[in-house]
């Protein structure tokens, strides 16, 4: 690797330990994706002899029905470590080698949501539960896996009463538990770390607030830091969420407008895209108060507004730090309408003997910084 920069791996059944010597030797590619919501993923390739016991090793991890292999990819930069993933292995792929005896070994896995969509637990019942605590009940099982629940109470804390309905679950842990984020508009996903064989299991809302990561400069000579970076505004996203609520009382309907701006969601833009039309934030409000209705529309509207996108590449050496997703991050030298503050989406690790990189997706609500100077 390279100086300043040590790659750990983890691999074992329920409980990962360090991989043996010959294993990380024989480790040629690291690739692992993680993204702001739904699944993060990984790749490891393998230059391994055909004798190798590693192939029996992923065959039996990666192969179906039982996913039982663990692997927990760690790097320490500079002395602070990184857990870039903790998942399980899905799949592998065997392909020949350029030199006689040899074979490339590639594995393919996804973080530990993978082992909540494995098994249908539909009618399971959750009497006077509501949906704060399904989900820590749910989460309870996985505590083996060192998967700590960060639950953020919704505004629609509902005890259903045993003798009106008792709620039932529907399909896997994992989608469950994504259902019943997306009746209060927020998410549910895994974050590894902060330390090999730890997890967070985070339900809440999308925050996007939060001090910003150190910021990404392009067309600075000397001070440039990434290798690419490119913008796009797209001026599709201006409609504006709406709520109808149907009021009993007077029998009319009420339409109410959403600000897709939030305290979670600030702007980082100072010109949104000019809305057009009204959308509707959803179908399934009726049931709810307006109220009720108005605080969901207000936490699924914020999700429309990111207008303006970016992508680039970057060399971690030269950056020197480890862009992580899901957090903010400052942009310099672009120009003034894309400079500021973003919100990171998505994050790829690419790594190999000699060579640390990223690729990177962001996003933010509208054109020109809202801040007057950001922060190198």
């Amino acid at each position: 690797m390279l100086e300043g920069i040590n790659l750990q791996l983890y691999v074992g059944p329920l409980v990962p330990v360090p991989a043996p010597r010959a294993v990380v030797e024989a480790l040629t590619d690291v690739t692992v994706t993680t993204r702001d919501v739904g699944r993060s993923g990984f790749q490891l390739t393998f230059s391994v002899s055909t004798r190798s016991p590693l192939h029996t090793l992923f065959l039996l991890g990666g192969g179906q029905p039982v996913k039982v292999l663990r692997v927990v990819v760690v790097v320490i930069f500079n002395g602070t470590p990184h857990v870039l993933m903790d998942g399980v292995v899905t799949d592998h792929e065997v392909l020949p080698g350029r030199e006689a005896g040899y074979a490339t070994l590639s594995i393919t896995g996804e973080d530990l949501t993978a082992l909540m969509d494995m098994i249908d637990f539909s009618g399971f019942p959750f009497p006077a539960a509501p949906a704060e605590g399904r989900v820590a009940l749910l989460l309870l099982k996985y505590a083996a896996l060192g998967l700590v629940p960060l639950i953020v109470p919704s505004i629609l804390i509902d005890v259903p009463i045993p003798s009106n309905r008792i709620p039932a679950q529907r399909r896997t842990d994992l989608s469950y538990i994504k259902s019943l984020a997306r009746r209060v508009g927020y998410v549910f996903y895994i974050d590894p770390g902060p330390v090999p064989g730890a997890n967070v299991a985070y339900w809440g809302p999308q925050i996007k607030v939060g001090v910003p990561q150190p910021a990404l400069n392009i067309n600075l000579d000397a001070h440039t830091n990434v290798d690419s970076l490119s913008f796009a505004f797209d001026n599709s996203l201006n409609t504006i969420p709406t709520v109808y609520h149907y009021d009993e009382t007077t029998k009319t309907v009420i339409t109410v407008p959403i600000p897709p701006i939030t305290p979670l969601s600030p702007p980082l833009g100072l010109l949104p895209p000019i809305p057009l039309g009204l959308k509707p934030v959803s179908d399934d409000l009726a049931k709810y108060t307006l109220t009720q209705g108005i605080l969901i529309g207000v936490a699924k509207a914020a999700k429309w507004a990111e207008a303006v996108s970016a992508k680039g590449e970057l060399d971690v050496v030269r950056y020197g730090h480890v862009l992580k997703a899901r957090k903010l991050v400052g942009v310099r030298g672009a120009g003034p309408a894309y400079d500021g503050l973003y919100y990171v989406k998505s994050v790829t690790h690419k790594i190999k003997r000699g060579e640390y990189k990223q690729s990177f997706e962001l996003s933010r609500n509208g054109l020109v910084s809202t801040v007057p100077r950001v922060m190198p």
